[in-house]
């Protein structure tokens, strides 16, 4: 008997709860902090879970907060700073939080990051503004050929996927472009559109959010993508490559397992909502499904394939 009360007691007092039958929902507000400015990939995407999780748990609100800075490092320097309470959770990037401690310029190390749920996969694009003169993807190439160093193409952040993508487009192809790194994709499209860069290095994500005003020349992904139909895939261009940028939430170090299987549960279920469904395939996103169970053998996986991949893209220290 006192064993089933302790049991009891620790589920009335756990951050979550909720059953086999029901959607657990949180007792309290969740703190959900972005590491990039608002307008971007990851801003969406915490769009749309905070949209999708209200009408699961309408006594509860999902509140997001900006920590953006030194593209993403800021935020992920200082999240095990944050209480460890299960309710407060960060927005974190895959090549990002491999790539920058290997450039040594950032304040953590990948291992003081603890992702507890991988939820989807944008892969690389390549975009110009609309009115840019380039209207295929050889016609780019002939021109960045012509004057080396002149194109200029934009991306979020330093030593970010899109960084890794720019050094791995002038490699590929022959070429070598100009890296102009925002503090965001939302600050980027700004210049895209604008026409203040050439380019950009994103992500479907942002081709489909810009039909019109931008357009994509090509796409890292094994088939075209059913939104994209006329751009082709780097595979189709001589190129084997399909890759792109993993985005999930982390926790505070300290949070009990019990707290970070909870928080994983839940973003899991949201996951399998038809409208979260609906929403991630008309943005661009690619819904992934990597939690706790799985997250070790998953970031070794991807920890090594990403310091290799930086080591040979020159992004680690010379």
């Amino acid at each position: 008997m006192k064993k089933l009360i302790s049991v009891l007691s620790l589920t009335l007092l756990a951050p979550f709860a909720g059953n086999a039958l029901a959607h657990a929902c949180p007792d309290k507000n969740v703190m959900y902090w972005q590491a990039f400015p608002p307008g971007g990939e990851s801003d969406l995407s915490a769009r749309h879970q905070q949209v999708v999780l209200k009408k699961k748990c309408p006594a509860i609100d999902t509140i997001i907060q900006y920590k953006a800075g030194a593209g993403g490092a800021l935020m992920w320097s200082q999240m095990n700073q944050l209480p460890p309470d299960g309710l407060n959770i960060v927005g974190v990037n895959l090549p990002h939080i491999v790539f920058q401690p290997i450039e040594g310029v950032v304040q953590y190390k990948t291992a003081d990051v603890t992702p507890v749920f991988w939820f989807h996969f944008t892969p690389d694009a390549l975009v110009v503004p609309e009115n840019s003169p380039y209207k295929t993807f050889a016609e780019f190439i002939a021109a960045a050929k012509k004057d080396p160093g002149k194109m200029s193409l934009g991306g979020s952040g330093l030593n970010s996927a899109n960084h890794a993508s720019h050094e791995r487009l002038n490699a590929a192809f022959g070429i070598k472009s100009t890296y102009v790194p925002y503090k965001g994709t939302g600050d980027m499209a700004l210049a895209v559109v604008g026409s203040q860069i050439d380019g950009a290095v994103t992500y479907t994500a942002f081709a489909i959010n810009n039909k019109g005003k931008t357009r994509a020349l090509a796409v890292a992904m094994e088939k075209r993508h059913p939104l994209l139909p006329d751009v082709p895939t780097f595979k189709e261009l001589g190129v084997d490559w399909v890759d792109g940028a993993y985005r999930g939430i982390g926790v505070p170090k300290s949070t009990p397992p019990e707290a970070r299987k909870k928080i994983a549960d839940m973003w899991a279920a949201l996951n399998n909502e038809p409208e979260m469904k609906e929403l991630a395939a008309k943005s661009g996103f690619e819904l992934v499904n990597v939690s706790v169970d799985q997250m070790d053998a998953f970031m070794k996986d991807k920890t090594k394939l990403y310091t290799e991949g930086a080591q040979r893209l020159g992004l680690g220290k010379k």
